[in-house]
């Protein structure tokens, strides 16, 4: 097993021998790791190298080929996810209000009525995010950022255990994005296991402790210092250029057989 061991912490999620197709093609392999209890880990990798999927992996999204991932007695609510914000439609008629409110929508369903004290706390999560005065704002009037620190209010109530974040300081400015690391810093600091994914290199070297360098099967995981290695980096792109090789190949055998049989 790939990992690191941190004094008197957990394993919160385990992945033993995980594998994903998705769309005919292997988006995982052979993926055998722990997150442990108040852990806060980057993800990074080429573009295709199975990121995302392997955060829907743990949402139980999209089914497993082989292997299996232990949640410890996890239930749904317990897991926050924040999606890509171009997986999102912001065309929708609702306000920041009715945005934000979503994160109660596991504990108390979509069709509660909001009361006084859920009202307040709604609006402690917009303060805390530096947008206490956009509650009745429709979704449309938001720039990028502004919408990115809705979506951590959102999260923020649900008061998950576990928070994957796929891509959320993407299209955000550097202020922006230095106020919303401060609450991912926070959710760790409260023993929460926070998963990001970044693509930036940089950022994380300044923020995560931790990292995950994937590219379809774990090329490093640990101290972001020994992960984030040059030759990791390039082990990581190596795979990357196979997989177009190996894909192109397939497409033009798939062709082929449609042109001729």
């Amino acid at each position: 097993m790939v990992g690191f061991m941190m004094e008197n912490l957990k394993p919160v999620l385990s992945f033993k021998n995980v594998s994903v197709s998705y769309k005919n093609h292997l988006a995982l392999e052979n993926i055998s790791i722990d997150f442990l209890e108040g852990s806060l880990t980057a993800v990074l990798g080429p573009n295709g190298g199975g990121k995302s999927t392997f955060l829907k992996a743990i949402l139980g999204l999209v089914p497993l080929q082989s292997g299996e991932i232990q949640r410890f007695h996890l239930k749904p609510k317990d897991i926050a996810y924040l999606a890509q914000q171009t997986e999102i439609d912001r065309t929708f008629p609702l306000t920041v209000h009715d945005v934000v409110a979503l994160g109660l929508s596991q504990t108390k369903g979509f069709f509660q009525e909001i009361d006084q004290k859920t009202d307040i706390t709604i609006q402690k999560v917009l303060e805390k995010v530096g947008l206490k005065e956009t509650a009745n704002r429709s979704l449309h009037m938001l720039s990028g950022g502004q919408f990115q620190r809705i979506l951590f209010a959102r999260t923020m109530l649900q008061d998950a255990k576990v928070i994957l974040l796929d891509e959320p300081f993407a299209a955000v400015d550097r202020y922006t994005m230095e106020d919303l690391i401060k609450i991912v810093k926070g959710w760790a600091a409260e023993r929460r296991t926070v998963i990001v994914v970044s693509h930036d290199l940089e950022f994380v070297q300044s923020y995560f402790p931790q990292s995950l360098l994937l590219a379809r099967n774990v090329i490093a995981y640990g101290p972001t210092k020994q992960v984030l290695t040059l030759e990791n980096l390039r082990q990581a792109k190596r795979n990357s250029r196979e997989w177009e090789v190996s894909n192109l190949e397939n497409n033009k055998t798939m062709q082929f057989f449609k042109d001729n049989v």
